[in-house]
């Protein structure tokens, strides 16, 4: 590495914070009806923490999307960084309402995470965001695409998690949403960790170079079905290697494993072996196929 290399590399990384810095304004911009800082600080409220990490999670690996791959020149990368990553904070928080108005449509997802403090919520948030930063930093990285190529695979994978997220709902025996609205914490990262997952292989299915639609699509595509069709696997897998002689869906919701089906509670810790099967099995998918 040559000093002009570092030069260039600090000019990235001072970008790379630059952008950040208009993502988290534009989020409190629109979330200005509560304080974020409040909520997270002096509320200690773990609901919107859980939300807005997802979203900074989220962030930085949208942004990133726009700093990777190769350069054509730094004036050239700078004008490319400024756009594409302007664009990514846009997609992101379109990402955040779309997860409140289609996913979670069945409960206000605000008063649940100030009134109810409600983690499960901000679980979901949090997998949602993560998902979209990936499917982000795949649509928007490699070369070859426009703007409206990445704005088109951001599209498709925002309704393919949507169609995760009625699969993840139809394989489970209890209704998802339901037991959010209880403030059934497992149940939230659970489904966090399914979405996760999905986002993870669609992400990097739109990964690469782009070439046309008719030879990008069909690839993409191929890739959504599997995660799609994978869920209720992992699922099983969990139930049947990770979390052998107990019913997984009786510990998320909470009821003992015997005839009684006496409620004892949600084991958050089940539901964090499942949201680990999800993304360790995307990421086997990607590394094999």
């Amino acid at each position: 590495m040559t000093i002009d290399d570092l030069l260039i590399g600090l000019i990235y990384i001072a970008l790379f914070f630059l952008l950040f810095a208009l993502g988290k304004l534009v989020y409190n911009l629109l979330h200005r009806e509560y304080d974020l800082n409040k909520e997270m600080v002096v509320k200690d409220n773990p609901a919107v923490s859980l939300a807005v990490t997802g979203y900074y999670a989220g962030l930085v690996l949208a942004i990133g999307a726009a700093v990777v791959g190769p350069s054509d020149g730094l004036a050239s990368d700078v004008m490319d960084i400024l756009i594409y990553g302007i664009l990514s904070i846009v997609l992101l928080n379109l990402s955040s309402f779309l997860c409140e108005w289609v996913i979670l449509y069945r409960f206000n997802v605000r008063d649940e995470l100030l009134r109810d403090r409600n983690q499960g919520t901000g679980a979901v948030i949090f997998g949602v965001l993560v998902a979209s930063g990936f499917v982000i930093f795949g649509s928007v990285s490699g070369s070859g695409g426009t703007i409206w190529t990445a704005m088109g695979f951001w599209g498709l994978g925002q309704v393919l998690l949507v169609v995760a997220a009625l699969v993840y709902n139809f394989i489970t025996p209890f209704n998802v949403h339901r037991e959010i609205e209880k403030d059934n914490v497992a149940a939230g990262i659970a489904f966090a960790g399914a979405l996760v997952a999905l986002g993870i292989v669609v992400g990097l299915a739109a990964e690469g170079d782009f070439t046309s639609w008719r030879e990008n699509i069909p690839a993409f595509m191929a890739y959504a079905g599997i995660g799609l069709v994978s869920l209720p696997f992992l699922r099983l897998l969990t139930d049947k290697l990770l979390l052998p002689g107990v019913k997984l869906s009786d510990e998320i919701i909470g009821l003992r494993p015997d005839k009684s089906r006496e409620k004892r509670g949600p084991n958050v810790g089940a539901a964090y072996v499942e949201a680990f099967a999800y993304i360790a099995g995307a990421f086997i998918i990607y590394w094999c196929i």
